[in-house]
């Protein structure tokens, strides 16, 4: 059942495309239709295509998203006065659809034990129903809001997917051994502290290069955590994985590959900075990491 959730998205991503070469108003409509047709298409054909030639398809997404051939074009709003009129109308309700996805979701996972992921897809399909009876609204404007809200997020919204794959790529790589390695020989006489800021530190530097804590966590965890605090030092597993997550969280508030949460929400309230949201979030993330640090050091041993 998940593959159709897959194929959902994929067919939805292709009207994207679609919809975006047709719009002459986009002067860049070539290069962000043929973006969201090959994501499209990875959804759709993504479990038989060979391997060889979804990479093809990855490198065809950087060259148009780092080429940047992609724009913005018209999406057929209503008019101000309209939107404006309709959001005194319905004040409150619209909170409703909204909270169809979360709770269908959890609800989903919890009842049945499958993919929450199939929850979600059809959680989404159901708020967009009562989105639709409540609004009166039509289903082809609801297409061309989608089109609109991921033309502004723009390439940052298949980031999350790609720093994923990247962070399995290092532990099957044994990135994690090797830093273990090099901590060991930078750190004298197995300094406690030098151990838990090396961890500490380590998660929130991955976090910032790869914008994935979760993916920093199967690296740093088990290259420092386990064989270093857990294993060598007898630290409580459970206080160092924790505030170790949070470390890693720390680092996602001080970088843009974390499109998700820091550049995503820029370009929806149409920051002129991009990094705006960044710079707000960089101190306190630099006071909860020092936090975080003596946390674990005064906790976990």
């Amino acid at each position: 059942m998940l593959e159709y959730v897959y194929q959902a998205t994929g067919l939805l991503l292709i009207a994207f495309s679609l919809q975006t070469f047709v719009d002459t108003s986009n002067s860049k409509r070539i290069g962000t239709g043929l973006f969201w047709l090959i994501y499209g298409l990875s959804f759709i054909l993504g479990t038989v295509l060979p391997d060889w030639f979804i990479g093809l398809m990855v490198l065809a997404l950087t060259l148009i998203a780092a080429g940047g051939f992609m724009g913005i074009g018209n999406y057929r709003h209503s008019d101000p006065a309209f939107r404006k009129a309709s959001a005194d109308k319905l004040k409150n309700k619209m909170f409703i659809p909204a909270l169809i996805v979360p709770i269908g979701t959890i609800m989903w996972s919890k009842f049945t034990g499958t993919s929450a992921l199939i929850g979600l897809g059809i959680s989404a399909l159901l708020a967009l129903i009562v989105a639709l009876m409540i609004t009166k609204g039509k289903a082809q404007q609801s297409l061309h809001e989608g089109r609109r809200l991921i033309d502004a997020i723009g390439w940052a919204a298949i980031l999350s997917q790609f720093l994923a794959a990247l962070g399995y790529l290092f532990g099957e790589a044994g990135v994690g051994n090797t830093v273990s390695q090099i901590v060991k020989e930078i750190v004298p006489d197995s300094n406690l502290f030098a151990y838990v800021l090396c961890y500490t530190c380590g998660m929130a530097l991955f976090t910032i290069i790869m914008g994935n804590a979760f993916a920093a966590f199967a690296v740093i965890t088990t290259g420092v955590a386990i064989p270093l605090l857990m294993i060598e030092q007898s630290g409580d597993p459970i206080i160092i994985g924790v505030i170790g997550m949070l470390s890693g969280y720390c680092g996602t508030l001080m970088t843009p590959m974390a499109a998700n949460f820091n550049i995503v929400p820029a370009a929806l309230l149409e920051l002129q900075n991009k990094n705006q949201v960044i710079y707000m979030q960089f101190f306190p993330a630099l006071l909860m990491l020092a936090i975080n640090t003596f946390l674990i050091y005064f906790l976990a041993f």
